[in-house]
């Protein structure tokens, strides 16, 4: 299951790649000189796009086979038998083991995949002391 992005946090990195993109492309056909600048922008562009095309691909986090990712470059990931700590502050969980934390951002998350994301929170049985869905948890 893919705990998906915000649209809209999506196609902002969407717009800010064209918007980039167009301006390199403006500097470089108006100017008769090249600058560095002129290709910083398009790199900019790129960048955004390219972080557009693996947010749509790869989404925000994926919960299979018992284990939750983080889909970045370098994601962390956690066995969900092996939770022993949720902690819920400021819009954001975090998820403990033994010896790993992982840190879920809820303001990047679609609503539908939140409430999805929590139900699997509240399969785990936690006991209630270690869980924010304390008046959910039955002991």
């Amino acid at each position: 299951m893919k705990i998906k992005y915000k649209k809209k946090r999506n196609y902002i990195n969407l717009t800010l790649g064209l918007f980039w993109i167009l301006l390199g492309v403006i500097s470089l056909i108006q100017d008769d000189a090249i600058r560095w600048t002129d290709y910083g922008y398009l790199l900019a562009g790129t960048l955004y796009i390219g972080q557009f095309l693996w947010n749509i691909t790869n989404q925000y986090l994926t919960v299979e086979n018992g284990i939750i990712k983080k889909n970045t470059p370098y994601g962390k990931k956690i066995k969900l038998n092996e939770i022993n700590w949720i902690k819920k502050f400021a819009g954001d969980y975090t998820l403990k083991t033994e010896t790993e934390e992982l840190k879920i951002n809820t303001e990047l998350i679609e609503k539908n995949s939140l409430a999805e994301l929590i139900s699997i929170f509240e399969k785990l049985n936690l006991p209630a002391d270690k869980t924010p869905f304390a008046s959910i948890v039955q002991k």
